[in-house]
């Protein structure tokens, strides 16, 4: 799964020294390592064997949640419905009165209609566009109609619920923006969102670098660069005319942010960091306990060697924070993503 971003109007860090951490509003937490999907642009289900986080790997760590004041948890994944403790996982936070996400591939969504619907605040699909492209991206016979009928079911369950899209940019769909919103409203969702593609970090179960034969699989030619900004500006437009305030999550700089990042791995112009706090507002955990400050960048502990609070204001964390100048530095500039997440 890809990371999740919010919009919000400012930003902010938890402290004056920043080195300090005294607030972590945002945790991402990878339910399971392997996914239901195969898809185009993503590693993650080459994960062999499967692994779930489980309640006794976070239960020692509520203590170090309530003290730096975690609101919301994204489950993200790896598939999170696919972990059989995730009803144990949730009731456990909701205790706690955090804020749950699910982030899903939402093919489980209508097994799993009853649950998510009494456990999770809002929900994240994956979808990559109208039915034929999104199964050709999925690698999954059937995967659009699963997903309908997961969302279907879920409203049926409760119908207040908010449900997003969430979708990754490129090759396969780049000229299917504006398809991709529509299946979006004929699938009753509140919103949908765009990011580009990751093509050049070690995320997302890549033990390295993807070479350029495999970049260039999921990347885009100067020509479908061209057709792309064509499509996002006739996005901007249709949705200007004809959809509500907020359907598309990006504001119209944000989409044309998309196009400047595969531009940048064709070498037509510079690299350019987005506006990010995220190391200084979360923190990603993954299935075996591992801590980092966002997806991209280098671990700072593990739960299970020493609290998260130890971790998130431990020294190596300290250090990262301490050196990290987001505009120069060069993981942060190829970054497809930003978390800029007003305190």
């Amino acid at each position: 799964m890809a990371p999740v971003t919010e919009r919000v109007a400012d930003s902010g860090r938890a402290s004056a020294d920043p080195r300090i951490v005294n607030s972590l509003p945002v945790l991402v937490v990878h339910a399971h390592t392997s996914c239901n999907c195969r898809c185009l642009m993503c590693d993650i289900w080459k994960t062999s064997p499967g692994k779930a986080l489980q309640a006794r790997d976070l239960e020692p760590h509520l203590g170090s949640i309530r003290r730096l004041g975690v609101r919301w948890i994204v489950f993200s994944g790896g598939e999170p419905l696919m972990n059989p403790e995730l009803p144990k996982l949730c009731a456990m936070l909701r205790e706690e009165k955090i804020r749950l996400t699910l982030l899903t591939t939402g093919l489980l969504l209508g097994k799993n209609a009853d649950q998510v619907a009494g456990s999770f605040d809002d929900v994240i699909v994956s979808l990559d566009g109208p039915p034929p492209v999104h199964d050709a991206i999925r690698r999954v016979a059937g995967a659009f109609a699963l997903l309908q009928a997961g969302v279907k079911a879920l409203r049926e369950r409760r119908n207040s619920i908010h449900i997003t899209a969430r979708t990754v940019v490129q090759k396969a769909n780049h000229a299917s923006l504006r398809e991709t919103a529509r299946a979006a409203k004929a699938l009753k969702l509140d919103a949908i969102s765009f990011l580009a593609a990751d093509l050049t970090s070690t995320a997302f179960n890549r033990p390295l670098v993807w070479p350029a034969s495999r970049q260039e699989e999921v990347g885009l030619s100067v020509r479908e660069l061209h057709a792309l900004e064509s499509e996002i500006e006739l996005l901007i437009q249709e949705s200007s005319q004809n959809w509500e305030d907020g359907f598309i999550s990006e504001a119209p700089d944000k989409l044309r942010r998309i196009a400047r990042h595969f531009s940048v791995q064709l070498g037509l112009r510079k690299s350019e960091s987005p506006v990010c706090n995220a190391p200084w507002v979360s923190a990603v955990v993954e299935t075996d306990g591992t801590v980092r400050p966002c997806f991209f960048h280098q671990p700072i502990g593990n739960l299970h060697e020493r609290s998260l609070e130890n971790i998130i204001n431990g020294k190596s964390a300290q250090d990262f924070r301490k050196e990290l100048d987001i505009p120069t530095n060069p993981i942060c500039n190829r970054c497809v993503c930003s978390l800029n997440y007003r305190l």
